[in-house]
């Protein structure tokens, strides 16, 4: 059974208000917009997907790696049309350079995410956003 939009909102709302912190995924501590997927993805199915690599603050811009829509396209489904609440989100800061930035959709027109200086808010889905989407992906279906 796939986890639902609701509880997928619930989990990234439980994160609102966490500091940005580089590479974290504690809950109230700090995470950055990874660590916020990941801390979601543990409370949706008990663990980590993976074994997170270290990467650089400044990866948003270093070189041309697709890790985060490699991960994205191993760990979760694709899905097919508009963000909808319960989908992850990737973006891409710069046209030309991969995506390096996710969120959580919990309704059509609003996500969560972890901003630096900021930390993890609810943010308008707007045109600036929306121009930026690169991929769309469903949780997998939790295994019983």
């Amino acid at each position: 059974m796939k986890p639902s939009a609701e509880a997928i909102a619930g989990a990234a709302r439980a994160w609102l208000g966490t500091p940005y912190r580089h590479q974290a995924s504690t809950l109230g501590a700090g995470c950055d917009c990874l660590g916020l997927v990941r801390g979601v993805w543990r409370t949706l199915y008990g663990g980590e997907p993976v074994t997170m690599p270290n990467y650089s603050a400044d990866w948003r811009e270093a070189g041309r790696c697709e890790g985060l829509l490699e991960a994205a396209e191993a760990l979760m489904e694709r899905a097919e049309g508009e963000p909808r609440a319960g989908r992850l989100v990737l973006f891409r800061l710069q046209r030309t350079l991969p995506p390096r930035h996710c969120g959580i959709m919990i309704a059509p027109d609003r996500f969560i995410h972890a901003q630096e200086a900021i930390g993890v808010v609810e943010a308008n889905m707007g045109e600036n956003w929306r121009r930026r989407v690169a991929g769309v992906f469903a949780f997998p279906e939790i295994e019983s």
